[in-house]
């Protein structure tokens, strides 16, 4: 054993090489320009170990945005705290949680993301890619204790919004042939079984029930590897990683509040 000043030492020493007591996350900040004009910066995060990704900006309006992309379970989260309107009666805040399936060409690796690094910091990034918006029906609650099975990232990343978690049906229906506990989701009511159940935008009462939208877009992900080809002197061709493709992907969501007080937002689109 190290006598104590040097076992001290030797603890600051890996401190110095490794940068951290715990797995470090690979951290890389680039300044993008949101849908209203105005230049905000995404932290982009990736654990290679546990092979995740996240990707947090602030909105102009003050909305905090966190994307994570789970490799390990193929789920997506979106995480998004939205400023209160106090004067008429929300809290301080108000958190919302949209889960669902991580498709296999949605953004790179984790391994790959915790190598990326830039030239130029300061320089503003356009996306090379526009892959339009996804329109989401998300018609399920998710029980925040069991939602666990789903990702574990789901108690660190909702926290804030344990009542407030929804997913898609057709998500749900995969997941429970995978042996998932169908206990944790819960079908929220909709206008086809519902016809008084009308767009927050059209309810004229702020304590009636309606269907909520939310909108958001990631303006700059590294989507996709990029590969060339080169050729030795025997003429054979072989192909190398030599960059990132960058998209930008919008995401609206439409989800059942219990009363339209839950989404005054709405009321701005």
């Amino acid at each position: 054993m190290f006598p104590l000043d040097n076992s001290r030492r030797f603890l600051w020493l890996l401190v110095l090489l490794f940068g951290c007591f715990l797995p470090c996350l690979a951290d890389l900040k680039v300044l993008v320009r949101l849908e209203d004009g105005q230049l905000t910066e995404e932290n982009l995060q990736a654990d290679s170990d546990k092979d995740f990704i996240t990707l947090e900006f602030r909105k102009t309006d003050g909305t905090f945005v966190t994307y994570l992309a789970d490799f390990k379970q193929d789920v997506k989260i979106f995480h998004v705290l939205i400023l209160g309107e106090l004067e008429r009666g929300q809290s301080q805040f108000q958190a919302l949680c949209f889960v669902t399936r991580l498709q296999s060409n949605e953004i790179i690796p984790s391994e790959s993301m915790a190598k990326l690094r830039q030239k130029n910091p300061h320089a503003v990034r356009q996306a090379e890619e526009m892959r339009g918006t996804d329109t989401l029906q998300m018609d399920v609650a998710i029980n925040f204790t069991k939602g666990v099975q789903l990702t574990p990232h789901i108690h660190n990343i909702c926290a804030e919004a344990k009542e407030a978690i929804y997913t898609r049906q057709e998500d749900v229906r995969l997941w429970l042939e995978r042996g998932i506990d169908g206990s944790m989701f819960e079908v929220l009511p909709q206008p086809s079984s519902i016809p008084s159940l009308h767009p927050c935008k059209l309810c004229p009462q702020d304590w009636k029930p309606c269907i909520c939208s939310y909108h958001l877009s990631l303006e700059w992900i590294p989507c996709s590897l990029k590969y060339c080809k080169n050729r030795d002197s025997s003429v054979k061709t072989t192909s190398y990683r030599c960059g990132i493709r960058s998209c930008q992907k919008a995401f609206t969501f439409h989800f059942y509040v219990a009363q339209k007080q839950l989404c005054l937002w709405d009321e701005e689109t």
